[in-house]
């Protein structure tokens, strides 16, 4: 059964760092894209960035390009959202997602199959 775990979340000031997790289970021989996603209340759910488990490759959305850094672990069971310079923006509940044999690397939401449950991030400004 595929599953997904998000943690690291909480409440930083603006222009701090945090560090999200995402523990990956059930993944053993599938190819697959992890993507995080976000969703500040009153506003629909938006793609930040994701990562092919394929080659590694990343994408990520303009607004946090240079900002925010996706990786994997060594033993490739979790994901990473490294996110530096945060803004009150940034607030949300921020999902990890996993599309199943990814065609491409991208942030369609409708292509991803599997979700956490969410962690709230909050900045203060």
């Amino acid at each position: 059964e595929v599953q997904l775990v998000e943690s690291g979340g909480g409440l930083v000031q603006a222009g701090g760092s945090l560090r999200l997790s995402c523990a990956l289970s059930g993944f053993t021989g599938k190819d697959y894209a992890i993507g995080w996603f976000r969703q500040a209340p009153g506003k629909e759910r938006e793609g930040v960035a994701c990562i092919s488990s394929r080659d590694g490759s990343k994408f990520y959305a303009d607004d946090v390009e240079g900002r925010f850094i996706i990786s994997r672990g060594n033993a490739k069971n979790t994901v990473y959202l490294q996110m530096h310079n945060l803004t009150p923006e940034d607030t949300a509940v921020y999902y990890c997602a996993a599309e199943i044999i990814p065609l491409g690397i991208g942030l369609t939401l409708q292509l991803y199959d599997y979700w956490g449950q969410g962690t709230q991030v909050t900045v203060s400004s």
